[in-house]
């Protein structure tokens, strides 16, 4: 019989106001809250210390930037080393004038900054104006072997691309992290609200299946319109998918919420002997998946 190896991942699903150190404050205030309550790897939405600023192309907005290493990381490290957690942090990131990336820390369970991920996938949708702000990753897609589990991280957007989940799968990830902010536009609400909600959980839920592995969405709550307008009303519904992609756990639409929520590590290893999709991968017949179309 397959032995237990359970983590209890914490998910951290909050507002945000237009007061950067306020959100920062109450962001660190849940992770040590969750730590408490026996989290063991904890991760926050995606850009929590501030408004969505991306709903309009304004330059203010680069002054939230903060580098990594910096003060937020600095503030986590030590909550991480504290109470023996790991934390993954969604930050923008200022790497020198001119150069912004959307990025999330990992830092392992003893306080080491173990290193970053920057989102690769960058939209430019109606208020989605990530282009604007960010430029794409060039890091890679990684995973981490942290204290308490192998992790990968991705941001958002990149939540609806299999190759950014099979290649971290690929790394040995476990479980898939993605911090995240999204949400509806109000005036679409009712005649497409739920068709985008659906389509976003479904798309997540199909790489645990695809991966054999866990998935971790993390977003974000509230209606925001930092500059007038109507603004995005953000979808909330944290949650974690299974192995086998069903629904271990979900949290509100529109309430502040710290999941903590236990995963079994030992049934990665017995879903992907089941269900064997890495094995069985056509390695040799893919070649054209580096191509933007075939003609």
């Amino acid at each position: 019989m397959k032995r237990s190896k359970v983590v209890n991942l914490g998910l951290i699903q909050t507002h945000a106001t237009g007061k950067p150190a306020e959100n920062l404050k109450r962001t660190i205030a849940l992770v040590e809250k969750a730590a408490k309550q026996g989290a063991q790897i904890i991760c926050t939405q995606e850009l929590f210390a501030s408004y969505y600023f991306c709903q309009i192309e304004d330059h203010k907005y680069f002054e939230l930037a903060e580098t990594i290493p910096g003060p937020s990381t600095d503030a986590f490290q030590k909550i991480a080393k504290k109470h023996k957690v790991v934390i993954i942090a969604s930050l923008f990131e200022k790497r020198t004038a001119g150069l912004y990336h959307n990025t999330a820390v990992v830092i392992d369970a003893d306080g080491t900054l173990m290193g970053k991920y920057r989102k690769m996938h960058i939209p430019d949708d109606p208020s989605f104006y990530e282009k604007f702000y960010f430029t794409p990753g060039d890091l890679g897609f990684k995973a981490w072997d942290t204290k308490h589990g192998k992790i990968g991280v991705c941001v958002c957007w990149d939540q609806w691309y299999p190759e950014a989940a099979r290649l971290t799968a690929m790394q040995g990830a476990q479980i898939l992290f993605y911090p995240t902010a999204i949400g509806w536009h109000p005036s679409e609400k009712t005649e497409y609200g739920e068709r985008q909600h659906g389509a976003w959980e479904l798309i997540q839920r199909s790489h645990a299946v695809a991966n054999g592995c866990y998935v971790a969405a993390i977003n974000r709550i509230g209606h925001e319109a930092p500059d007038g307008g109507d603004g995005l009303e953000f979808w909330g519904q944290s949650f974690v998918a299974g192995t086998s992609g069903e629904i271990v756990a979900k949290a509100s639409q529109d309430k502040e919420e710290i999941m903590i929520v236990p995963v079994d590590l030992e049934k990665v290893d017995t879903t992907r002997t089941h269900w064997p999709f890495l094995r069985d991968r056509r390695i040799d017949a893919y070649s054209d998946l580096t191509r933007r179309l075939i003609d």
